[in-house]
């Protein structure tokens, strides 16, 4: 390829980027503070606003911390054993990659709605999962599931079973091999596994939608809340809470690089060690 080649590709590159991954965030930030820092300050501390924030925080944290423990187990099972329908496990793992949120929304909202199969017996219980924060850890759990496996399960299978059974010939109990043995070996995916949720979580959209039932100030999470304020003309505040969920969004992925560069570096040095 000539340098001229070269140099026209890396601008169309570039310029698909700034188009796709630049621009939009930037429009976001101008848009927050069209009228000023106060004002998008002001509009992030409004009731509402917050609840929505608090309710992201808490969804997003014990996702990653169900999805964490269950995500290693999944990988542990699938990277040290084979056994039949191994396949469809590895299959039905994945497949919230490739089904749409929404209709993740409508199962849990079939089985747990009011006109559900389980909705009025769980009512004759007072229990309430569907329109409520059982539903949307549910959706969000359901959606932010494959991430610390897929990431994870790679790096276990490659590590081979030789120093747990060993570990286990020592009389190492099953969770003093995970956490003293393989672990340590795949604490840089499990990070980024664990930052990939993260960030997955903090944006879900489409099925706690369907789930939450958009309550202002009960169910609302922050990208339904953009929603609600944008469809009310609140353009300011709208893109002030989209610009902050920006912020978390690229702060996390920022977190992810950095961790990931930090593997290649110990891996080279363990590379070149004598």
């Amino acid at each position: 390829m000539s340098g001229s080649s070269r140099w026209g590709l890396a601008a169309l590159t570039w310029a698909i980027i700034a188009v796709i991954l630049i621009l939009p965030p930037v429009l976001v930030m101008t848009e927050a503070l069209r009228n000023g820092a106060g004002a998008a300050i002001a509009s992030l501390a409004d009731p509402d606003a917050l609840s929505a924030i608090r309710l992201t925080l808490v969804m997003t944290a014990l996702s990653v911390l169900i999805n964490t423990v269950f995500g290693v187990l999944a990988a542990w099972v699938i990277s040290k054993y084979r056994f039949p329908l191994r396949g469809f496990l590895v299959a039905l793992i994945e497949l919230p990659i490739s089904v749409s949120p929404v209709v993740a929304g409508l199962v849990w909202l079939l089985l747990f709605g009011t006109q559900g199969w389980w909705g009025e017996a769980l009512d004759r219980m007072n229990i309430h999962i569907a329109f409520a924060a059982p539903g949307i850890l549910l959706a969000t759990l359901f959606v932010t599931f494959p991430y610390v496996t897929r990431t994870i399960a790679p790096l276990m299978e490659q590590q081979g079973r030789d120093a747990e059974e060993a570990a286990m010939l020592l009389g190492a109990s099953f969770f003093q091999i995970l956490w003293r043995v393989t672990l340590p070996e795949a604490r840089w995916a499990l990070l980024s596994g664990v930052l990939l949720t993260t960030a997955r979580a903090m944006g879900e959209f489409g099925a706690v939608s369907v789930v939450s039932g958009h309550i202002p100030g009960m169910t609302e999470t922050m990208p339904l809340h953009i929603e609600t304020l944008y469809n009310g003309y609140q353009t300011v505040a709208a893109f002030s809470m989209a610009a902050l969920l920006a912020l978390m969004a690229m702060a996390t992925v920022g977190l992810r690089s950095l961790l990931e560069a930090r593997a290649r570096a110990s891996l080279q040095t363990k590379d070149t060690a004598p």
